[in-house]
């Protein structure tokens, strides 16, 4: 099993909206204004609006993230993002974070599992493909690098 980069996804963000605190800990939404995607084979586009991550800060500090979206070529294919996983950084990087701070993605753990699904006949092969990727929060967005399992 190997890791190839399949594309990079620029996401630009609303603040959190702080929903309050749940059993499994304090529960955030954030909604994706705009972005840009690039990646092998001709695949670049924009991303649609109405994105949305629903997260969980859970007691220890990790964030889990739950993020839904949609990217569209531009060519106009449709390519739907779901993605699942985790944030960890320590206190002092979190807050840092929090400030507006860019710090270096080497301070924290930030990983997903990713699915893509499409209508697209020429993208179609990313129906049956398992994805990861690795984040970069910047100040008032991420930069998601995902990687196919090939």
């Amino acid at each position: 099993m190997n890791l190839e980069h399949l594309i990079s996804i620029s996401v630009e963000l609303d603040p959190p909206a702080l929903l309050g605190t749940f059993p499994v800990g304090e529960r955030r939404l954030i909604t994706f204004t705009s972005g840009t995607f690039v990646g092998r084979d001709g695949l670049r586009g924009t991303l649609a609006p109405g994105g949305v991550d629903w997260q969980v800060v859970r007691a220890d500090g990790a964030i889990e993230i739950r993020a839904h979206y949609l990217l569209r070529t531009d060519d106009g294919d449709p390519i739907e993002i779901v993605s699942d996983g985790l944030r960890i950084a320590s206190p002092e990087v979190a807050e840092r974070m929090a400030s507006g701070e860019i710090v270096d993605p080497a301070e924290y753990y930030f990983r997903t599992h990713v699915r893509i699904n499409t209508s697209s006949t020429r993208w179609d092969r990313l129906n049956r493909i398992i994805a990861v990727a690795s984040g970069e929060r910047g100040a008032h967005g991420v930069v998601i690098h995902v990687s196919e399992l090939t």
